[in-house]
């Protein structure tokens, strides 16, 4: 019995060098990602909302893009999928640390500790990142898909849980160690911390397509899985079920708000609390509730419906969001645990979004499969995330439009007293989100009603 046990926990080598790059590529993506309007406005001079729009286009196709991507890597071999993979994100993150170089040498801006513009913001050129993006989200959507397919080929029925379990782990390790390399080298550096840290990036996922050249070997064969055909109709049908549609629809409200981790709360703390806020810190605040609470939450909620937890999630985030406005009602000149109102504040919003995390993702991907027509439930959630593509293309959009309307740059004013003036409202931003969080809750409501409904109906005849 106790061989029997021990042979469950053990894994393949593909499965561990898989986890280990899993872990690099987490680090190297969130370092970038957690500061990636700062760096497309700080380095290369993008408004807000240009900077909102770009990133959120990134973040959405990062979501939208891996299940067809997935069906290309089941085709030519995960091995393969992965060497292009990190060939491509290495070659990505060199190139976002190389273009702003480039732009100095050409005369076209001047970077340090701030960053002069000297004609880069009547150039064409400011556009000349997006396809080096484009390789981040195409080397990034193979990764989403090839990670978590390697673990689940490379596990069994009976250590599959304890395989995903330390897959997760890696996803978080990464995520944490990212984000926090963002804050001394923004620290030490200024603007051109933002520049160096891409380095940063490029040399953890060089790393990992080291490993992987070198190290990863497997005996599962390519050629399986769906067709693009297959997978586009699969998206066909999901967009022509309503329900799905519906809950979609209303669990990004959830997500919205949520993404305002990376659209919003940088360029609001910095520029509300100071240059010496750390919101790379306070990000990470978010996967560590997660990560102490997750375990607590389910088994509290076990015996309730997957709605039912879902909308006690729902409605914590309106509540997140009213306490990251409430930071700039209180008095900035005293602190709180030695951190600006608006920093601690921002710290128990995030405290919030992630028990609704908790309390939410969980539960909706176990729902989301039971509303999936029987036999394709793994075809239909591989559009579970609709939901997160959603939410980046409209939350940065949102997020940059605010920004400029009531936290604007303080570089756009001739003086400190004339941006105070125009950002007295800033905390207006976070009503916006906390009345898209009430209307999502309350729209979740709605929907249980009216799904318990039609199906008492449907039972009747």
């Amino acid at each position: 019995m106790n061989k029997t046990k021990s042979s469950s926990l053990k894994f393949s080598k593909a499965f561990w060098v898989a986890n280990v790059v899993e872990l690099f590529e987490r680090a190297a993506y969130y370092g970038v990602f957690i500061v990636i309007t700062l760096y497309l406005s700080r380095i290369l001079g993008f408004s807000d909302l240009k900077a909102a729009s770009i990133a959120g286009t990134f973040s959405g196709c990062l979501y939208f893009l891996p299940t067809f991507a997935g069906a290309l890597a089941d085709k030519v071999g995960f091995r393969n999928s992965m060497l292009l993979a990190f060939s491509l994100l290495t070659l990505g993150y060199f190139g976002l640390g190389l273009y702003p170089t480039w732009l100095q040498s050409a005369g076209l801006v001047e970077y340090g500790k701030t960053t002069t513009f000297t004609g880069l913001l009547d150039s064409p050129l400011q556009y000349g990142i997006v396809p080096i993006m484009v390789l981040i989200v195409i080397g990034g959507s193979f990764i989403k898909s090839v990670i978590s397919g390697t673990v689940a080929k490379e596990t069994t029925a009976e250590n599959r849980a304890r395989g995903f379990s330390i897959f997760y782990a890696m996803v978080n390790i990464g995520a944490f160690s990212g984000k926090t390399i963002v804050d001394p080298l923004r620290t030490a550096m200024g603007n051109e911390g933002l520049i160096v840290l891409n380095y940063f990036s490029a040399s953890m996922t060089l790393i990992a397509l080291i490993a992987i050249w070198f190290f990863y070997k497997t005996v599962q064969t390519a050629g399986e899985g769906k067709t693009f055909r297959e997978i586009w109709q699969a998206l066909l049908k999901v967009c022509a079920n309503g329900r799905l549609i519906t809950l979609i629809i209303i669990i990004t409200g959830f997500w919205l708000v949520q993404q305002q981790l990376y659209a919003t709360m940088p360029k609001y703390v910095l520029r509300l609390a100071g240059e010496g806020a750390s919101p790379s810190w306070y990000a990470n605040v978010n996967p560590l509730v997660v990560f102490m609470t997750v375990n607590l939450v389910t088994s509290i909620m076990k015996n309730k419906t997957a709605l039912t937890s879902m909308t006690v999630g729902m409605f914590l985030m309106p509540v997140s969001a009213l306490c990251m406005a409430y930071g700039n009602m209180l008095d900035g000149s005293n602190t709180i645990l030695g951190m600006h109102p608006v920093a601690f504040m921002m710290v128990v919003g995030i405290v919030f979004q992630g028990l609704a995390e908790t309390f939410i993702s969980p539960r909706f991907l176990e729902y989301f499969s039971f509303q999936a027509p029987k036999g394709e439930e793994g075809l239909y959630l591989g559009f579970s995330h609709l939901h997160s593509f959603l939410a980046s293309i409209i939350g940065f959009g949102l997020s940059g439009w605010l920004l400029e309307k009531y936290c604007p740059d303080p570089a756009l004013f001739p003086t400190h007293a004339a941006w105070e003036a125009a950002s007295t409202h800033a905390h207006y931003i976070w009503y916006y989100f906390a009345a898209i969080a009430c209307v999502a809750a309350f729209g979740l409501i709605i929907y249980g009603k009216v799904v318990q409904y039609l199906d008492r109906k449907a039972e009747s005849k």
